[in-house]
């Protein structure tokens, strides 16, 4: 083969090669390519509270929450930890029908996210399989959620995240991955949004 014809056929090979060392960042997993617009709403909620014939009692917080409080919870600052789950403190008050709930969780507080590089970030952690790995337990106790609405009045896409059973739950949309569990820089990075959020 002519030396000509070998360099015009490695020509467009080695611009591949080299636009895969440039740094650029892969595009992310449907559907979370196609929310780049949306609007997100970030929930904390109240990961556990005691059945109401504990109400005001003494109650045993679940071995799952337990054990995240006693290691990866203090990550979060004390006004980010649900309420009752650190020894000594005030149990949560007792619920009534009157809170507002996603996904059957009570919502301490929300936040509709107005900062676009927060937003991103959202989409890069969710939108990415690297971010997430087999779950270590899977238990109903989930401290944050994502609400990602496409277009105003159009039904929301959600997220629910268990920092302390390491996993996240998908509703109303299909989860793109084969797993669910979060991995340590994943639940680092949910912190942190968490963070910068609700600082706001």
């Amino acid at each position: 083969m002519p030396v000509r014809d070998s360099v015009r056929l490695l020509a467009p090979l080695t611009l591949a090669a080299l636009a895969g060392l440039s740094g650029c960042a892969p595009t992310l997993a449907q559907p979370f390519d196609q929310w780049k617009g949306a609007s997100i709403t970030v929930y904390r909620l109240q990961n556990y509270e005691p059945p109401p014939t504990q109400t005001g009692a003494t109650f045993t917080i679940p071995p799952q929450i337990q054990s995240w409080v006693q290691g990866a919870a203090a990550l979060l600052p004390p006004g980010l930890i649900p309420p009752g789950l650190i020894p000594g403190s005030a149990p949560p008050p007792p619920s009534s029908a009157q809170d507002l709930r996603f996904h059957g969780f009570r919502v301490l507080q929300w936040k509709t996210v107005a900062d676009q590089k927060t937003h991103d970030e959202i989409l890069n952690i969710l939108g990415h399989a690297s971010s997430f790995g087999t779950p270590g337990a899977v238990c109903p106790y989930d401290e944050f959620g994502f609400a990602i609405q496409p277009a105003p009045g159009s039904p929301t896409n959600d997220v629910l995240v268990s920092l302390s059973c390491e996993q996240v739950q998908a509703f109303n949309f299909q989860w793109p991955y084969a797993v669910a569990g979060l991995t340590p820089d994943t639940a680092k990075r949910i912190i942190a949004v968490a963070q910068t959020t609700f600082a706001q």
